[in-house]
């Protein structure tokens, strides 16, 4: 009866792969199979084993297409807007991997990188990693999410103006301020200064500072003199460390090497692009 069951459970996976679809959830499949939960949980068991099925989250299976049975998963972007829906909760492909997306190819990026308006752990997906960043205010930001088209549907990712806020307010998740300017340099003229603009009335202002600080740097002065003139109209910021991790750090916790006051950043150190 479980061989019968796990055959049953193939097929509705075929079929549902012949759709063009990679994801299902449990009661989807025990409504179409017309089996009980735990037969239908004895069967999905023997299929992840066969590395046919993954499940990222409890009760949320990904199918694993015959093309990706050595990666151990198909790629996020196949089931990461379905994933998201299945939870309930907004989000965004951002950082690194919106970078990515928006052209800036530089930098080899590591994880699949999620900004969300909940804590998640990380899932490893076959060799995949998917790492879950916190955003309170998603709302606020909305403006600046894209759709993007995958091979599967549809996924939300961070504008390249939202990508180039977002390295500066996760710098750890960025690689740090080096890997920062690395990006930064390659996405820079695909940024929108009036939607730079707007996002600047709602970022925190070191963070508004330090990008600002950056994209002068990096030779796109042009796309950021409306972010300028939005932090100036707030009044005169607060000096702001560039990068607060070294800021701490005794090698570098001595005179600093600039004080930018178009931007009131403390510098301590130029970024190095790499090349």
């Amino acid at each position: 009866m479980i061989n019968d069951q796990r055959s049953t459970l193939s097929n509705y996976i075929n079929h549902l792969l012949s759709l063009g679809r990679v994801v299902f959830t449990a009661p989807e499949a025990e409504q179409s199979l017309g089996i009980d939960h735990g037969a239908f949980l004895d069967a999905a068991e023997r299929l992840q084993h066969r590395k046919a099925l993954l499940t990222p989250r409890q009760g949320f299976y990904v199918i694993v297409p015959p093309q990706y049975a050595s990666w151990g998963a198909p790629p996020p972007t196949w089931y990461i807007d379905a994933l998201m829906r299945d939870s309930g909760q907004a989000y965004y492909v951002g950082l690194l991997k919106a970078a990515e997306l928006h052209g800036a190819t530089h930098q080899a990026v590591m994880e699949f990188q999620i900004i969300s308006d909940k804590r998640f752990p990380r899932i490893l997906a076959g060799r995949n990693l998917i790492a879950f960043y916190y955003r309170k205010e998603m709302a606020a930001v909305v403006a600046a999410i894209e759709e993007r088209k995958t091979d599967t549907g549809m996924m939300k990712v961070s504008s390249a103006a939202l990508t180039a806020f977002d390295l500066l307010r996760y710098p750890q998740a960025s690689g740090g301020i080096d890997n920062i300017a690395t990006v930064l340099s390659d996405l820079g003229g695909a940024i929108d200064s009036g939607q730079l603009q707007d996002l600047s009335t709602i970022m925190e202002r070191p963070v508004t500072q330090r990008l600002g600080y950056m994209l002068d740097r990096l030779g796109h002065e042009q796309v950021a003199e409306s972010m300028h003139a939005s932090l100036q109209a707030g009044g005169t910021p607060r000096w702001t460390e560039l990068d607060r991790k070294e800021a701490s750090d005794p090698d570098f916790a001595t005179e600093p090497l600039e004080r930018n006051a178009r931007w009131g950043v403390i510098v301590r150190r130029i970024p190095e692009v790499d090349e």
